[in-house]
Order: structure tokens, then C-alpha cells, then sequence
């Protein structure tokens, strides 16, 4: 009976325990989000304030040498994802006739491209649809400080759109990356070629330097995307 009424006490202290646990994990995974969230928050003001200032203690880099554009080859079908995003921030995906199409790229301007995608890549967590949202492919802002491939290309689009340069000459585009799955990277039309933007590297590379089979974009003239292969797109982008 004594033993009986122990095993019960200890298990009483152990399920409480265990809760203790829990509850304290899931305070500081919500710490940890609210961090991030923070982080996110602190990196988009210092970011902006930096590529507003005329005036910078670091000496401005180089101007890439200049590639070639990536051909467009026809209308193409954007992700089931893409279309989910559009249909809530419709603003997100409209293009603006009157912006350049391409980007006058200036020593100024190409510093801000370099940085932003260095700090963003440090600053958000990569994880997958799943195992972020439960599902396989969802194209959102990571406003809590995680996301994967093309979550982490629009928070940069983002904060570039907001130091001035113009949404219209940075797209979305699908590619399949070296392993042979589907990915999303950050595309700049220039005037000195396409860049790419990515959460894979630091360095913004010319198209061609990347190493990946460039499948469709979105367009320039409208919110259809455009074609840029002639292989199969991935249905989804779905890897970090």
C-alpha cells in the first residue's frame, strides 16, 4: 500500500514535472520566436536607415563586371503557391508599368544588394513548408524569423523595394537547383545583366555562375510569369 501510494506520488511528480517542462518549453520557443521577430524587426530598420544614409563609413564596392540578360522564351504557369500568395497580397504581385524595368545598377545601390542578402541569410532560420506550415509548399513573409527558399527572397525584395529600388526589375524565379530540386531565388534585372539573390550563398552571382537550370520567372509586363527553359518546371519549391 505504502509502495502503491509512493508509485502514485511519484508519478503525480513526475506528470507535474514533465508539464513544468513543457509549459517552459514552449515559453522559451515563444521567447525564441518573439526574438526572432525582433531581430527581423531591428535588421529591416538598420537595413533601410544604412542604404538611405549618402554618406557611408564603408568604401562602396566595385560594380560587377557585366553578364548577359537570361532570354525569356514565352508565357509560363506560376506555382499553385504563388497564386495563394498573389490572391492575399495582391499588391505583392502587381507590376508597376511606370517603374524601370531594369535596374540602373550604381556603386551605392550594389552595396545595398550585397548586404541585404548577406543579412538576411544570417537572419532567418531555414526550415521547410512542412515543417514550418504542415504542408508542402507555401509562399509567405518570414515574419517569425523562419522560412525557406522563396520566403526568405521576398523579405529581401522587401526591404530593397523600401531603400528605392524598383519591385518591377527584381522577380521571382523557379529554378532546380544542384541537387536537382525545386528552388526559388531572387532575380535583379540590370542594366549590367541578371543577378541573383539567394539563401544559399552569400555572393550575388551573375546568372550563369549559379550552377542551376532556370525555368520561369515572373514577367515585367504584367503578372504572368515568362518561360526561361525548355525543360519541365517543379511543381513546387519546396527545399530550403
Amino acid at each position: 500500500m505504502g509502495r502503491l501510494e509512493c508509485g502514485v506520488s511519484s508519478g503525480l511528480e513526475t506528470a507535474f514535472h514533465s508539464s513544468t517542462i513543457g509549459r517552459a518549453q514552449r515559453k522559451d520557443g515563444h521567447r525564441e520566436r518573439l526574438n526572432r521577430l525582433a531581430r527581423i524587426i531591428c535588421l529591416c530598420t538598420m537595413v533601410l536607415a544604412g542604404l538611405n544614409m549618402t554618406a557611408v563609413a564603408e568604401p562602396l564596392l566595385p560594380l560587377p563586371v557585366a553578364a548577359e540578360a537570361i532570354p525569356s522564351q514565352g508565357r509560363a504557369f506560376p506555382t499553385s503557391a504563388w497564386i495563394r500568395f498573389c490572391e492575399d497580397r495582391p499588391d505583392e504581385c502587381a507590376v508597376d508599368l511606370f517603374q524601370q524595368a531594369r535596374i540602373n545598377l550604381s556603386p551605392s545601390q550594389w552595396r545595398a544588394i550585397v548586404e541585404v542578402n548577406r543579412r538576411v541569410n544570417a537572419m532567418i532560420l531555414p526550415v521547410t513548408d512542412q515543417d514550418h506550415w504542415g504542408v508542402l509548399d507555401r509562399w509567405d513573409y518570414p515574419d517569425d524569423g523562419m522560412g525557406d527558399c522563396e520566403d526568405i527572397q521576398l523579405l529581401k525584395r522587401r526591404l530593397l523595394t523600401k531603400a528605392g529600388l524598383p519591385q518591377r526589375a527584381m522577380r521571382m524565379a523557379v529554378v532546380l537547383d544542384e541537387k536537382g530540386e525545386g528552388h526559388a531565388v531572387l532575380m535583379l534585372l540590370t542594366d549590367r545583366g541578371d543577378f541573383i539573390l539567394d539563401n544559399k550563398r552569400n555572393e550575388v552571382l551573375p546568372w550563369q555562375e549559379t550552377g542551376y537550370v532556370y525555368h520561369k520567372r515572373e514577367g515585367t509586363n504584367s503578372a504572368a510569369w515568362v518561360a526561361l527553359g525548355d525543360m519541365m518546371a517543379p511543381i513546387v519549391t519546396a527545399n530550403r
